[in-house]
């Protein structure tokens, strides 16, 4: 064992090396990008784990044990793991018959489907929680006003299933839907000349090679669940969850030391959902964009495919119309629930007192946005196709960033960015900092995808040819990167203009946000005027994502 360890290491060491040398730029694009993460996201985690387990200046492990041994501390566990297991299996599963019906059928009104599946994103997920509770509450207008239920009780584990398949299935859906884009039918084609049928195709073809697309959704689906609190918060009842838990030790009882406890026990499964992923994909080849000129076709046009698929994808736009038309309507209700006259008053006060809070988000979101998705793709070229040495200090600061619950995020912002040599709480820049951590590893996780569909080949035949890394970079592998790139675009505007849970504890007197601010009129129980919100905050994310689809569109047809 010695003996080949010792023989190992000079290789490994100039290799190392020699990568340093071939490629100084993206070298320095590696250590730039390393060293922020680090600080923003490693550094602050680390900061609430020693909270989570030190009492002064010294570690307390009795406590520690102590408030671990709470029964109740380890029933929110089986919850959260519950819950996030059976959101992450539905909403993968209806995300990748959305995708394939999207991308791969016959099935009519496309166009459609693919809007309103976009609409759980750009809106925070716990005011559909609220449309449930309108609709199907012991009030509701359907359990008692069209049924005459009275006594409903919506609240509980199947509720918050249905609120976070919603809610999350997009992204999922965005996930896989970039990848079936990127697949050439030549594949298929393939199949059927040598006898397969459309099923044979389907499971010897199509799915193994979207297998990772599938993994990597079942893991962003998971992880957010594990954090999410707003959905458990409002619809939760006695389902408690560990982010609930956390929370209401941090904000309601001012326990920071007993809620980053309960908050570092989600870092478990999630960074262990990681590990899984990153063996499992390691282990296999998925290369299917050879550099060979190719197209997407459509082939499965038979009923027995597109009417089941279409079945599925229509009842889930309907149930997301139903949702979201109710937030519509109450937003033009005086007082839901007890005065149903119609009002524009709630977008009157949006519209003025509230004017500040969607500058505010826009403005920083917009910044956000860039930043991680151009990000995103770099990393994800550094970490597949270059292998620098600190690799796995960068790739574990973005899964670590990505796993830790954003209570943890933004707990650890406040206590390390607090004082000197750094103080920046309150600031602009450390919310953007937040949002673009926080949702860096969709971006990495996209653009891996899409490079473990793309040969290597392609790159090498550029660098041959006498391109630099930097420009076989931008010029070669960017322009193949176009579908995750728009993906990662997508997702980090809207989830950096709906992100919460990072950001509650950031916010300040000078910046705060839309987000936080729906939050507490909701806890103020003025739903009509976070529904406004929330229908404005809905315009203009549709808007802008249909400006990005646009401008991607038109860049494709270019060239």
């Amino acid at each position: 064992m010695t003996a080949a360890r010792a023989s190992a290491a000079p290789t490994w060491r100039p290799a190392r090396l020699r990568a340093v040398v071939r490629d100084p730029w993206l070298f320095g694009a590696f250590v730039l990008l390393t060293a922020p993460l680090v600080l923003f996201s490693a550094v602050p985690i680390l900061g609430v784990l020693r909270q989570a387990a030190w009492s002064g200046a010294a570690p307390d492990l009795p406590g520690t044990m102590q408030a671990l041994a709470d029964a109740s501390a380890w029933r929110a566990l089986g919850n959260t793991l519950l819950l996030g297991a059976t959101s992450g299996v539905v909403a993968t599963l209806t995300g990748f018959a959305l995708a394939f019906a999207v991308t791969r059928t016959s099935m009519p009104g496309k166009g459609f489907i693919h809007a309103v599946a976009l609409l759980p994103v750009v809106s925070p997920p716990f005011v559909m929680a609220l449309a449930i509770v309108i609709l199907f509450g012991r009030q509701g207008l359907i359990s008692k006003g069209l049924l005459g239920i009275t006594g409903a009780n919506v609240y509980g584990f199947r509720s918050l299933v249905l609120i976070q398949v919603l809610a999350f299935t997009p992204i999922a859906y965005l996930n896989i839907r970039g990848m079936l884009q990127a697949m050439n039918s030549a594949l298929d084609d393939a199949s059927a000349s040598l006898g397969g049928t459309s099923w044979m195709t389907f499971r010897r073809v199509t799915l193994p090679l979207v297998t990772p697309a599938i993994l990597s959704s079942f893991l962003l689906v998971f992880v957010k669940s594990l954090e999410d609190f707003g959905n458990p918060m409002i619809i939760g009842g006695n389902f408690n969850t560990l982010a609930v838990e956390a929370y209401s030790h941090m904000v309601g009882y001012f326990d920071l030391r007993t809620g980053a406890l309960l908050a570092c026990v989600l870092l478990t499964p999630s960074l262990l959902a990681f590990v899984l992923h990153r063996y499992w994909i390691s282990r296999r080849s998925y290369v299917t964009v050879t550099g060979k000129p190719g197209a997407q076709r459509i082939r499965l046009t038979s009923r027995r495919v597109v009417w089941p698929l279409g079945t599925i994808c229509y009842a889930l736009a309907g149930t997301i119309i139903l949702f979201y038309a109710t937030v519509v309507a109450v937003s033009f209700m005086r007082l839901p629930g007890v005065d149903a006259s119609w009002t524009l008053d709630h977008y009157r006060t949006a519209f003025t007192a509230g004017f500040e809070t969607l500058h505010n988000s826009m403005l920083l979101a917009g910044a956000a946005t860039p930043i991680t998705a151009v990000a995103g793709m770099l990393i994800a070229f550094l970490l597949v196709r270059r292998a620098f040495p600190g690799a796995a200090l960068l790739k574990w600061s973005t899964m670590l960033s990505f796993a830790a619950p954003g209570t943890i995020l933004g707990i650890g912002y406040i206590s390390v960015f607090n004082e000197p040599p750094l103080v920046l709480t309150g600031t602009a820049f450390l919310i953007v900092t937040a949002m673009v951590v926080k949702n860096l590893q969709v971006g990495i996780e996209a653009g891996s995808n899409q490079l473990k569909q793309i040969d290597p080949a392609i790159e090498e035949a550029s660098s041959a040819l006498g391109a630099s890394s930097t420009r076989t970079f931008l010029q070669v592998t960017m322009p193949l990167l176009r579908p995750a790139l728009f993906t990662a675009l997508a997702y980090a505007f809207t989830r950096s203009l709906t992100t919460l849970s990072a950001v509650v504890f950031l916010v300040s007197a000078q910046w705060t946000l839309i987000t936080v601010t729906i939050l507490s009129h909701v806890e103020t129980l003025k739903i009509g005027l976070a529904a406004a919100y929330c229908v404005i905050l809905i315009v203009v994310v549709l808007a802008v994502l249909a400006a990005m689809q646009a401008a991607l569109a038109l860049r494709m047809h270019r060239t």
